[in-house]
Parts: C-alpha cells; structure tokens; sequence
C-alpha cells in the first residue's frame, strides 16, 4: 500500500507539474516545482526543488527531523552547494553525512519526479574554489554560538581573507572555542566559508560559518554564493602503523584518567580521540563529583566538634551543616524494612519515582542488605546525638551534617532503583561495582593533588539530584608552573602532562575516529582509526585497549531504540541534549561486534536542566528553587528529587505548544518555568549573575510580570511564592507539595546572628526566571563489565584485551544516575581499567 501511494503521489506530482513546462524546444528542464523525500538519520527528510526552463533555480528543505545543532551545516549547505553546481553531485558536509546524503536524494527523487535523468548529471565542472573579490577593510560579522553571541572580525582584502579574530565569544574553553583556530586556517586558504565542520563544536562551527557569511556579505563580496561553497580538500597522509601497550579510545574524563595511570605503571599509551580536543563530555558536565569528605561531617568519636582537619593540606575547615530535611531521610532510612525487596506494582503498591518510603517499605536486595544494617548503626548514633540537640534548642540547620561511604552506597541503590514501564521489571546497581565507585572516590583527590589538580576543600554542596550534600568543587590544575582553572586544569591538562611526560612515545591523537577494534587468535590486539583528513591510523596494542568513548545521549535515534522506561512521546525527535555531538555509541557499536554484552540500556537519564533553545545544561540545584507549571501557577513536584523524577513532572506539566511559541520559545515537550531569587548563580554558559535578561532563557521580573509573562494568575502565583518560603523560614508547617530539602527564599528577607530567619524583614519583589525542558543527559546502560573492566561476552566471558570505563558502561546507575556520580565513576573506572591491564600482562 505504502509503494502504491508513493507512486500514485509521483504520478500525480508529474501530471500536475505539466501545465508548467516551458514551451521552449530546447529547455533542459520542466520548469515548475516539485518535492521529494528520502530517509534521514531521525525521520524523512522533504525538500521542495524550483526548476525554470534551463536551471535548478533553488533546494528548500521543507520538513525534517534531524538533531539540531549536528544537522544545522548540512540543511544549510547542502541545498546551496546543489544550486551553485547544478547537480545532486555534491560532497557531503562532515560531520553530518547521513543528512547531506538524505538532501541529495529527496533532490534526486525530486528531480525525477520532473522527468530529469538524475544519473546522467554531470558532477561539476570543477572541484576547485572560485574567485571572490570584497570592498577590502575590516567587518564585524555576527551569529549565535552554543553559548551565546560570537562576533568576528574579519579582514578582507581585495580578493581574499587576510585575518579573522574573536571580538566576543562566551563559547566554552576547550570545547566550542576549538573550532576557532582551526576553521580560521580554513576559510583563509579556501577564501569561504565552506570548509568542514570541527568535531565536537558543531554549534561554534556553525556560528562561524554564519558570522564569515554576514561579514562577506557587509564587503560586498562579488559571488555570495561562492563565498559560502570555497572550501579546503584535506588530503589524506601516509598510513600511520605503529604499537603501543595500551590503546585507549576517547580522551575525555575515563579514557585521560585511565592514561595517566597506565602512563604511571610504565605503559606506552595511545589515546585517540575523535573531537578536535581531549575532554569529552566531562568538559560540558557541572564537573564536580560525589564523595564524602569525613573532616567536614559529622563524626561520631568527636560528635560536638564544629571543625575538622584536611588530611591534605593540614587545615581546620569548618564544618558543614544540613540542609532543611535531611534528618527526616535519615529517619526514613532508618526504619527501611529489612525484608527481602517485593517488587510488586499495583494500585496497593505502586512506585512512585522519588518517594523512598514506598520503595523502604517494599524491602532491600538482599546484596544490599549488610550495607543497610551497617549505614542504620551509623544513623542511630547520629540521630540521638541529633534528637538531643535539637531538644535543646538547636535547629536541624544549626548542626552538622551526617555523610557516610555507606550512605552513598545505599543512595546510590535506592536512587537508581526503578522499574521499567511496563512494570516487569526492576533494575539496580550492581553492589559491588557501585561499592568500587564510592570506596574509590576517596582515593580521587590524593590522587590528582599529586598530579597538580587543586580542589575547593571546605564546602560539600549539591547539585540537581544528586540528593545529599556530597558534591567536591573542582579549581583547577597547575602544568609546569601554569594554572589552568576548573575541569579543563584537573581532570584534563594534569593527568594529560602525566602522560606525555612519561614516556616519549605516548600520544594523544585528536581529530580521530576509532572505527572497528583489531583481533588476533580471539584477543583484541589494537584499533583501525581515521583521521580527519582521511589519514588511516592501526595502533596495535600489546597489553589491552580501554574503549572510554561515552555514552549515546546525542544519538537520539539510539535512544529513542533502546527506551524501555520513558513515555515515547517524552523522547520527541527534537528534543535537546546536554551531550556533545559525538557522543553516538561508537564503543558499544564496535564491542557488540565482538559479541559483547550490554545491560541497562533502556534508561536513559533525562536532565531536567537542558535550555528550551539548544538542550545544553543550564546547571543548578533543586534546594533553592521552585518549578512552576506555567498555566496554573503552582509547584508541582519536590525539586530537590532525582532527576527522573523532575524530568517526569516536566512532561507532565509542560506547557503546550500554543503557549510556548507566544513566548517566542521554540517549542520542545516538557517546557517548564524555574522561579528563584533573583542572587541565585545564574550557571554555566557564560552569563554572569548581573540581573541581565537572556532571552529565550533568564528573565528577571516582578512576581506579576512573570505572571503576565507565562500565562498564569498573578495572585496564585505570588501566592506559591510566599508560601513556598513561609515553609522556608519555618512560619509553615507543609507544602502543597512536600519537599525532602530546602534551603533559601525566592523572596528577600534577613537573618540574625545565628543564621535565623527574620520574617518580618520578608519582601518579594523581582525574581529569576528560567525556561527550561529535559534533555537527553546520561546513557545510564552500556558495555557489561566485571569489577576490573573486562568486557564481557553474551556468554559471561572475559573478551581477552577488552577493557571499558565510563559512560560506555553498564551495571552501576541502573534506572537513575545521582548527580555527581558520573565524575566519582569515571574517574575510579578508569583507573581501575588501567590497573587491570597492567596485573593481566604481569
């Protein structure tokens, strides 16, 4: 039936078009216009194809599903680089194939459609870029990065491109800001804008691309259309073949973590890495990790003490104290059955994702078991040194935090525990991995200090569900004498200058795609890779290869493959991702070929935090804000909850399509407004917490200008506010919709001394406003490995050579990551693996 259609469709395209043929003898084509399809990469792809008598006058893409960002070059080039050659024989944009491809064949069936024999095209005359000349001087050209407005100043002489400079850019170091140098070389030498897009910064090399054309164009470039076609045709080198002990795939957190410590047993060590940059995805996380802090929490052979000593650096800090709340999870813990776990759902026992006293009532694993009865010895002693403070007058703010390695085992558990949607089946943390992890976090500071990482030793925060006060800051690293601040310096410059300095031999090959692991006699003995320019690359390993390639959040069709926990309508062909474009599954893809298994696959964590515009993380905790539903005004889930939980509750409650296009916001499931005070950070990205309006994203307004601006009752929606905080300043006893921890107002209000709120002080006046909608964030499911990163075979086998850490792995987060245990995981992960490969080749 679908055959019959599509012809029918053609025929009837074909006849209608007829009336539309030029009457000239000798046109080449039938003038009129006319459409075709071809499969993309997430959907159909539709273009509309004007014909006059003797030319393609022009190729409009018309329908598409592609990812943003990833897609954007080839729906821009592709249709021009048609025009200008007048033929489908076009090269396709890197970086985005599959859709230059599904252009170029909607263009064909198109064209044929018009009676035009496609494979008698010619390709075009010539490869080679045509002349522009310009009104020489210098132009500002414009374009929006991933992060905001990039501005370049580019330098024209009479026929070509002298200099191209940053004037404003707040694209992220390491990441986007990469592509700068690179594309410049490019577009100089090719004088366009045509050349390839840098991996890993597709957004920035798409800002680039657009800010050249607006500055060509002020200079009057005399062909436009050249201009944006000029490219450079790398050629491929000679063959690289070499060998090294290990091979690892993928340069971000896992992969430079397990270098560094290979490069520390004495290994020779490769990296290869397909972006233009070492980093990864760790470069676009919040970059702090999970892990307890003993000399800043509570502890029971000093109960009373307020500070504790940095086993590090020698120094008394202060101790932390709870948010709102935390007794309460305590208690909740405390009195969780000890029965084995009954994973019945029905309307008696439903699960409800965040409500832990349903699931303490069901019971615990019995794996779980000892950690549970070790972590409620723990909690009693707390509790009663706790019931007696606070029954002397202390509030629960007032003391110091409780935080143990069993407690964030047992989070872990329960934070990850959920069924799948059709409530078959429960999924959770493998103990002792998850143990690994968390045990192994103490030993990251240690460890990197002495590589010269620098971390912020006196505060234990939170981030978005990450659920207990856990989180270590990061500041930096110092390299022979230079600092380099945040995740850039320690997770990356430091154990990178490990590397390189350990050996001459060792590498790090970036602009390099892995594309199929090397076997002998059943081992895996290396990797075939390319380089960007075509350049083909056989490392041969002779100890191991670590695949650290990360997950396939970006790879929204694989996610939407592999789901068995999320509606299918929440997981929409558009929606954003936090992820960087590379990150497509290509370990998993290249280990499954060798019979490797996988586990946890079908759940997908979603990142609550993700801008309406792009998807990309807006960061921040859920204790000092509230989430409204924007067409009623109210709160509608416990914000400080797991992520899944938040992201659910966005579907839920997300505003309509209608409502959000009034906004002008482009419309993604999920859109939901965050209120806080107006002082709250504003997060990553680039803005500053000036009270600066960035729109489509921050807004800072009055309680009634939010109202009138989302849709809602302004006196409902002052009336959650004040409620909200009433709860906050402890003149309330509930919510409307409870929540575990709390700390800050939205509104303004003084403290005395003692860090007690005074009410009578309280105002609410403006606040701060975001939109923002879930976004693929964290492939929880991968590679199935055993505690030393072997990866294992569909058969329960130890593949000999194979190794994996990361986000390429399954077996820890099960159905819901913390936040924070990503950075704890990759790095334990990947030292683990590199130890291992060192103890299996003794």
């Amino acid at each position: 039936m679908k055959r019959f259609s599509t012809l029918l469709l053609s025929t009837l395209m074909v006849l209608s078009m007829a009336g539309c043929a030029s009457s000239t003898s000798d046109a080449k084509y039938k003038a009129g216009t006319y459409t075709g399809t071809a499969a993309g990469k997430n959907g159909d792809v539709t273009v509309e194809v004007v014909l006059s008598d003797n030319a393609i006058d022009s190729v409009t893409v018309k329908d598409q599903k592609e990812t943003a960002g990833i897609a954007d070059p080839a729906l821009e080039q592709i249709p021009a680089a048609i025009v200008e050659a007048q033929s489908t024989a076009v090269d396709t944009v890197s970086g985005a194939t599959i859709t230059s491809q599904a252009i170029i064949d909607a263009t064909n069936a198109a064209l044929t459609s018009a009676g035009v024999d496609v494979s008698a095209m010619a390709a075009p005359a010539s490869s080679e870029n045509k002349p522009v000349t310009y009104t020489a001087g210098t132009y500002t050209g414009k374009a929006s990065g991933y992060n905001g407005p990039v501005e370049l100043d580019v330098t024209f002489s009479a026929d070509g491109i002298e200099d191209i400079a940053v004037k404003t850019s707040s694209e992220t170091a390491h990441v986007g800001d990469v592509a700068y140098d690179i594309m410049f070389a490019d577009a100089k030498e090719a004088n366009g804008s045509g050349v390839d897009t840098v991996s890993g910064a597709t957004f920035t090399s798409a800002a680039v691309r657009e800010a050249l054309n607006d500055a060509a164009q002020q200079a009057k470039a005399s062909d436009l259309a050249a201009f944006k076609s000029n490219t450079v045709h790398h050629e491929a080198k000679d063959p690289i073949e070499d060998t090294w002990d290990v091979v690892i795939v993928g340069g971000g957190g896992a992969g430079m973590m397990a270098a560094a410590q290979a490069a520390q047993d004495g290994s020779t060590v490769l990296v290869i890495e397909k972006n233009a940059e070492i980093g990864g995805n760790t470069l676009v996380s919040g970059g702090a990790f999970q892990s307890v802090m003993p000399y800043l929490v509570w502890d029971p052979e000093n109960p009373d003490a307020t500070t504790g000593i940095n086993p590090l650096d020698g120094k008394e800090y202060a101790k932390v104290l709870n948010d709102a709340g935390r007794i309460d999870t305590l208690r909740t813990i405390y009195n969780w059955s000890e029965e084995p776990f009954d994973g019945t759902l029905d309307k008696d026992h439903p699960f409800v994702a965040g409500d832990i006293s349903l699931n303490a009532a069901r019971g615990v694993h019995a794996e779980y078991l000892p950690v549970l009865k070790d972590l409620k010895a723990e909690i009693k002693k707390y509790l009663d040194w706790a019931d007696a403070q606070m029954a002397a007058g202390k509030q629960e703010t007032e003391l110091t935090l409780f935080s143990t390695l069993n407690l964030h085992v047992f989070q872990t558990y329960y934070g990850g525990l959920r069924p799948n949607a059709e409530g078959t089946d429960w999924i959770y943390g493998d103990v002792d991995l998850v143990k690994q992890v968390i045990e192994g976090g103490q030993e990251i500071k240690p460890w990197l200090v002495e590589q010269g990482a620098q971390f912020d030793y006196e505060k234990q925060s939170t981030l978005i569900g990450c659920l207990w006060q856990r989180e270590n800051a990061v500041v930096g690293g110092t390299v022979d004498g230079e600092f380099y601040e945040s995740k850039w310096g320690a997770y990356f410059a430091v154990p990178k200058n490990t590397v390189l300095k350990a050996n001459d031999h060792n590498e790090v090959l970036t602009r390099t795609t892995a594309q199929s692991l090397i076997t002998e006699d059943g081992r895996v003995t290396g990797v075939n890779a390319v380089m960007y320019d075509g350049t083909t690359v056989t490392a041969h390993a002779t100890k191991g290869v670590i695949l650290a390639t990360g997950g396939y959040g970006a790879n929204i069709p694989m996610v939407q493959s592999t789901n068995d926990y999320w509606q299918s309508d929440f997981i929409a062909d558009n929606i954003g991702t936090t992820n960087r474009s590379s990150l497509q599954g290509d370990g998993i893809t290249m280990a499954e070929s060798l019979n490797a298994a996988t586990e946890g696959e079908g759940w997908t964590q979603m990142m609550p935090l993700g801008w309406v515009d792009n998807g990309n993380l807006a960061g921040g905790a859920g204790e000092n804000v509230i989430f409204i539903d924007a067409a009623t005004g109210k709160r509608y889930v416990d914000e400080s909850a797991e992520r899944d939980v938040l992201s659910e509750g966005a579907f839920e409650h997300g505003m309509s399509q209608d409502a959000a296009e009034k906004l002008g916001l482009k419309y993604v499931p999920g859109i939901y407004v965050e209120v806080s005070n107006v002082n709250t950070v504003a997060g990553p990205g680039g803005f500053n917490n000036a009270q600066t309006d960035i729109e489509g994203r921050m807004y800072f307004r009055t309680v009634e200008e939010t109202a009138e601006m989302i849709g809602c009752d302004a006196e409902t929606l002052r009336k959650t506010i004040e409620d909200y905080d009433a709860y906050v300043m402890g003149t309330a006893d509930s919510l409307d919709v409870d929540k575990l921890s709390v700390r800050g107002t939205i509104g303004e209000v003084e403290k005395d001394e003692n860090g007690h709120y005074l009410p009578d002080t309280y105002k609410l006046d403006k606040v701060r406003v975001r939109f923002m909608a879930p976004s693929t964030h964290h492939t929880m499911g991968g590679l199935k490995v055993d505690l030393d990163r072997h990866v294992l075979d569909n058969n329960g086998s130890a593949i000999a050579g194979l190794y994996a850490a990361g986000e390429v792995t399954g077996g820890i987060h099960a159905g819901n990551r913390l936040g924070g245990n990503a950075i704890t995981e990759i790095i334990v992960s990947g030292r683990a693996a590199a130890k291992a490969v060192d103890a299996d080749n003794q």
